[in-house]
């Protein structure tokens, strides 16, 4: 199928409604009758083309909500999305090391990497923007990315604090970048799980795919997905109650460390996506009052993209897990 193009988007599409289309809503008729051309349109296209009354039969104006009641031809404009950008906003943010090719923040949990669904502002790229002042209009957007992720090449979920590097210009994108693809970038999380594993050392392999019953959720049991391997080490156990794990990423895919911790039944205490009520009343007295999931990109080494010396960067655990770890550690 074929996504429609901004040609296509420009002229009027005469739009075929059969038979078949009788009784159903117009905006899914019109769906399913482009599809049958082999056209791809999403529902933001056409709620854009609704609301700017570019959307006609014999009557004149549609709308989305009415039902087909008659063969017809639709006259269907699609309207080009605004274009996206961000914009520097004075937000608080945490360099650890800088120079003309990288910069690399701690990220505090709470924050999102860039603008997405419900986060227009209020991200790292826009605290980014604001730091970096003149020079932001260098930074490069990988391709595939829009505007919105300027310097982005990787990610932390929201509520995962740490480090996170970001490239200055388009050399030292290609450089990280090619380091990601061959997994040659250390990076260390540090993890509170619930319960206590049955192991000092384990590698996981698994595959990662969208969960069938969950689509927010990555899940290993899925019939086709990429691979994801992560290797964890037991730094500290609290009891039978918790534990604190140290997790290295083989491979880099989207909740890759929570999707195995909730594999090996011990989640991480506060993820509300990957995990569930822990056994213990204290446990699940402190996860309530932690405000996130515990999980801190502790440690990351990269080699310099255009040719400096390696750099290694540690990040202490922020002072929620730090209490959380003290709290646990009592007997």
């Amino acid at each position: 199928m074929t996504d429609l193009s901004p040609a296509q988007a420009e002229r009027p599409l005469r739009v075929h409604l059969s038979e078949a289309a009788l009784g159903q809503r117009l905006d899914h008729a019109l769906v399913v009758a482009l599809a049958e051309r082999g056209l791809s349109c999403t529902r933001s296209q056409l709620r854009r083309a609704f609301d700017a009354g570019t959307v006609s039969g014999p009557g004149g104006r549609l709308k989305p909500s009415m039902r087909v009641d008659a063969v017809q031809d639709v006259e269907l404009a699609l309207i080009a999305a605004p274009p996206l950008h961000a914009e520097p906003e004075d937000l608080p943010l945490r360099v650890v090391y800088e120079d003309a090719d990288l910069l690399v923040v701690d990220k505090a949990a709470g924050m999102v990497v860039h603008a997405g669904p419900g986060h227009p502002r209020g991200t790292l790229v826009n605290a980014v923007l604001f730091h970096l002042g003149a020079q932001a209009g260098d930074l490069p957007v990988m391709p595939g990315n829009d505007a919105t992720r300027p310097g982005i090449v990787h990610r932390l979920d929201r509520d995962t604090s740490g480090l996170l590097v970001i490239a200055k210009h388009e050399r030292a994108q290609e450089g990280l970048a090619s380091q990601f693809r061959e997994h040659t970038i250390r990076r260390e999380y540090l993890a509170i799980v619930s319960g206590s594993p049955g192991f000092q050392e384990l590698e996981v392999t698994t595959l990662h795919g969208r969960d069938p019953s969950d689509r927010r959720r990555f899940s290993p049991e899925v019939a086709r997905g990429r691979q994801a391997t992560s290797f964890f080490q037991v730094e500290a156990r609290y009891g039978e109650e918790a534990a604190l794990l140290r997790c290295r990423l083989s491979t880099g895919r989207t909740h890759q460390i929570r999707m195995h911790a909730r594999h090996l039944g011990h989640p991480i205490v506060g993820d509300g996506l990957y995990g569930r009520p822990a056994k213990s009343p204290r446990l699940r007295a402190l996860a309530a009052g932690l405000g996130r999931h515990a999980l801190h990109a502790a440690v990351l080494g990269v080699d310099h993209p255009c040719g400096g010396p390696r750099i290694e960067l540690r990040s202490p655990l922020p002072p929620e897990l730090q209490a959380l770890v003290d709290a646990l550690a009592e007997p």
